[in-house]
């Protein structure tokens, strides 16, 4: 049950945007057809959400950044947007050893990059080693883990990328030797780690490790992908177009794509309505059922394998003391927030890892409970909140997050007598404040979409050192019982040892999770091709307009 001086905040602000929230007509753009723009009227204009940080594949960690380099490179298989089964990309065929270990890819031989330069498998051996170069510190270097040795190259003790379990017999022969069978190995191909990258175009910006360099720009990325980089204005939009060098270039079905990012949710809704965008990116919460209710036509809501959560600064005090991370946990009404603030769908989270995750749910358990939160608190040394330090929640510009940010503060205010204040950050500056290097939050919100499904991808973000970790957390049971995991070719222990790892990640509690996703956002009618997947995979190149719907 919600407090009366809560529910009155939340309500609140429910019903102040909702009645923001009239929209007029049958159709978004008053029932005409939007004007999209190019040659052919064709051009897909999509809500990206933040401004990119970046587009470098080996530095950038982000959802927005994600969505562009998908259209601007190719793995060795892409996935199919339905199924999520592996379909070729640059690799047009490929075989798997008996025991799981060795994958050996074949590449198009007419493979060429977006300037019309051969690719081969030197590509992807420049990439690969690139991303693993110590000095390079890739946040998401991890994800080549997996392949033998790549971990060991990657912290230093072994310098020889020789070692690392890959072989570029030829041009066009890949042969990748993994440390265990990987069952979701062809979608981390999908993942942008694993992109090949133009080896001339970055050594002409600069250094081979340098994380800041602008051969990402227009005019000097060259890629592989269905598409090129050809106008990015800050804050405004990135453009891509047709990558006529591209293998499939006959199978690309529009016109290009423009990422706009909109960081304000009202005003992402106001431009599809005014038929600026043909997809958003979000839907304001108070609006979600107001569309349900009267233009269910252009509301998708679509399952989405993710957690929303806060990060701790474990390093800083009162936050080092767990009892005070318990406290904190156990003083949030989730079920308020799912109920009362976020209106799609979205379940309450009591752990990190979406249930059901490739046929694993967690018995782990953060209940709402503040009686015990406020003795958790008082045997800190703060009882009913007196003597306890004034610290902040930062989070990145979004409505919702500040929504949800200031409920937070309020359950914290009423269930232990704390004040917590506020603060937001623009994309670029909360994700250098929220690094490994950086740490200059106390608390931090977060959220983790799945690059895969599995619950590794989930639980390993907080192994000690992991450059997704940044909390300032590791336990050595913890990382030991997720190496026994992978290695671990039953499913069924392999789950209840992701389990027993999960049970100390809540209970040393370096995150505060508050719900698992869903994904609603608004799309005008007559897009068709823009399939709904559990990891939001969408084939933008294969995206198409019925001008039959009225």
């Amino acid at each position: 049950m919600i407090n009366r001086k809560l529910s009155k905040f939340i309500v609140g602000v429910a019903t102040c945007a909702i009645v923001l929230s009239g929209c007029g007509g049958k159709r978004a753009g008053g029932g005409a057809a939007p004007d999209r723009g190019g040659p052919n009227g064709d051009i897909l204009r999509v809500g990206n959400g933040a401004e990119p940080e970046g587009l470098d594949p080996h530095v950038v960690t982000g959802v927005p950044e994600h969505h562009v380099l998908l259209t601007l490179f190719e793995g060795l298989v892409r996935m199919d947007p339905t199924t999520l089964e592996p379909t070729p990309g640059v690799a047009e065929t490929w075989e798997v050893s008996p025991d799981g270990l060795v994958y050996t890819f074949h590449l198009r031989k007419g493979a060429k990059w977006s300037n019309g330069d051969p690719l081969t498998s030197k590509d992807f051996a420049y990439a690969w080693r690139r991303c693993l170069t110590p000095s390079l510190a890739s946040e998401y270097a991890y994800m080549l883990f997996p392949m033998k040795n790549a971990k060991g190259y990657n912290d230093g003790t072994i310098t020889d990328f020789a070692q690392v379990g890959c072989e570029f017999p030829d041009d066009h022969t890949i042969k990748v030797t993994l440390e265990n069978p990987t069952p979701f190995f062809f979608s981390l191909q999908c993942h942008y780690t694993w992109f090949p990258v133009h080896q001339k175009s970055i050594e002409a910006a600069g250094a081979f490790d340098d994380r800041g360099s602008k051969w990402t720009r227009p005019g000097s990325l060259v890629g592989n992908g269905p598409y090129v980089l050809t106008r990015w204005v800050p804050n405004s939009v990135i453009e891509v177009r047709p990558n006529a060098n591209y293998w499939d270039a006959a199978g690309v079905k529009n016109g290009g794509v423009d990422f706009h990012p909109v960081n304000e949710e009202q005003a992402e809704e106001r431009m599809f309505r005014a038929g600026q965008l043909d997809v958003t990116e979000n839907v304001p919460p108070a609006k979600v059922l107001h569309y349900r209710k009267n233009q269910p036509e252009l509301l998708r809501t679509d399952d989405w394998i993710g957690a929303y959560f806060y990060r701790v600064n474990t390093k800083r005090k009162p936050l080092d003391d767990k009892r005070v991370r318990q406290a904190l946990a156990m003083a949030i009404d989730r079920e308020a927030i799912c109920s009362k603030i976020m209106t799609a769908g979205e379940k309450p989270a009591y752990f990190l890892t979406p249930p059901g995750t490739a046929g694993y749910t967690s018995t782990a358990k953060l209940p709402f409970d503040p009686p015990r939160a406020r003795q958790l608190l008082a045997e800190a040394g703060y009882p009913d909140g007196k003597g306890f330090p004034k610290i902040d929640i930062l989070y990145n510009t979004l409505e919702r997050h500040q929504t949800i940010a200031e409920a937070v503060q309020q359950m914290w205010k009423t269930n232990l007598g704390i004040d917590i204040a506020l603060h937001n950050e623009e994309w670029k500056v909360y994700l250098n404040s929220t690094s490994n290097e950086q740490m200059d939050f106390d608390l931090a919100r977060a959220g983790w979409i799945g690059d895969v499904v599995d619950p590794i991808n989930f639980l390993e973000c907080f192994l000690t050192g992991n450059g997704n970790n940044r909390t300032g957390w590791g336990n050595a049971e913890y990382d030991r019982l997720l190496a026994a995991a992978i290695k671990e070719n039953d499913i069924t222990k392999r789950h209840a040892l992701y389990d027993q790892a999960e049970h100390i990640l809540i209970e040393e509690v370096p995150i505060l999770p508050v719900y698992h996703y869903v994904k609603p956002f608004l799309i005008q009618p007559d897009v068709r091709g823009y399939d709904p997947n559990i990891l939001a995979y969408y084939a933008y190149h294969k995206v198409w307009f019925d001008k039959a719907t009225k």
